[in-house]
């Protein structure tokens, strides 16, 4: 993949002989069996769930983070709203970032990769069906909206309160009807394990798979008894959400896949360990008034242009 669009905007640019302006998402060059058609967002996630169990989805704040997880192996990546919030607005995931925000940072991974993107929509914005639709045609393949008040807290944290199960419900029926195919993943998020305990979060569940979920976000469970008595009587694919320094251990795989999880989501781990590798060059040049010290922790020029695709001039 070379990229050659010095001198352009990104809405300009052209990747592999086709203009971004033709196509507003990154899905060129993956066609079915008609030559003509592209495959859509929501068919690729699909695609990539059904190639890999659990499939392993992988946290992006930015397109260069995105293309970093797609040299990697990745099949799917995952845009989080606390990421969003964290690393392009510098605030606590509280709920002050709107869909505008994160839109900006979806279209960017979009145009530039391949991958299906899963998005974070919080609790919808007030208007679930206009998320699910901005979403999608900035060629998002999924996205997932959760049970928590508007005045959301990270999934993780103590003193999460929640919206009636028949609030929630209508959510996903207007995220459902902004779809825009069959194939576009809606998936649900239930912060209730924490709060009324796992039956009652699979109760939630199973009443937001009856109004149109294509899938069920499981947040902050303990052990993997509580994932599978998830997967046992919930019928649709199931997340485990493995972020770091949260209520949920850090399971292996494998572990995952005797409980019958059907994706293992990692939604900040290369943006924490890249804020803590920057601070600690920060601190050293501070420090040493030189980055000697820290020179060698660094990426290359070369390994930057070979994640780019770039072919500098010789």
């Amino acid at each position: 993949m070379v990229w050659s669009g010095r001198g352009r905007s990104p809405s300009a640019r052209t990747r592999a002989g086709t203009s971004f302006i033709s196509f507003p998402f990154a899905l060129l060059g993956l066609f079915v069996a008609n030559p003509f058609t592209v495959s859509s967002p929501g068919s690729l996630f699909r695609a990539a769930l059904a190639a890999e169990r659990p499939l392993q989805i992988a946290g992006a704040i930015n397109a260069y983070a995105a293309l970093l997880a797609q040299r990697a192996g990745f099949r799917a990546l995952y845009l989080s709203g606390a990421g969003v919030a964290n690393h392009s607005y510098g605030i606590p995931d509280i709920g002050d970032t709107t869909l505008a925000d994160v839109l900006i940072d979806a279209r960017r991974i979009t145009h530039r990769v391949d991958l299906p993107l899963l998005v974070d929509i919080d609790t919808g914005w007030d208007d679930p069906a206009t998320a699910v639709r901005e979403m999608a045609a900035a060629g998002v393949a999924a996205v997932h909206i959760e049970d928590q008040v508007p005045a959301k807290l990270c999934g993780h944290l103590p003193g999460k309160q929640l919206v009636p199960t028949a609030e929630m419900v209508a959510r996903v029926k207007a995220a459902v009807a902004g779809k825009p195919d069959r194939d576009f993943v809606v998936m649900a998020r239930t912060d209730a394990a924490a709060v009324e305990g796992v039956a009652a979060a699979i109760a939630r569940a199973q009443a937001y798979v009856a109004a149109g979920a294509d899938m069920i976000f499981a947040e902050a469970l303990h052990t993997l008894d509580d994932f599978k008595k998830f997967t046992a009587a919930i019928e649709v694919p199931v997340l485990a959400n493995l972020t770091e320094f949260g209520r949920t251990p850090f399971f292996t795989l494998e572990e995952l896949r005797t409980a019958g999880i059907a994706m293992a989501l990692y939604p900040l781990s290369a943006s924490r360990a890249a804020a803590a590798a920057s601070l600690d060059v920060y601190s050293a040049l501070r420090r040493d008034g030189t980055q000697q010290s820290v020179v060698a922790k660094m990426q290359t020029r070369a390994d930057l242009y070979k994640t780019l695709g770039y072919e500098p001039p010789k």
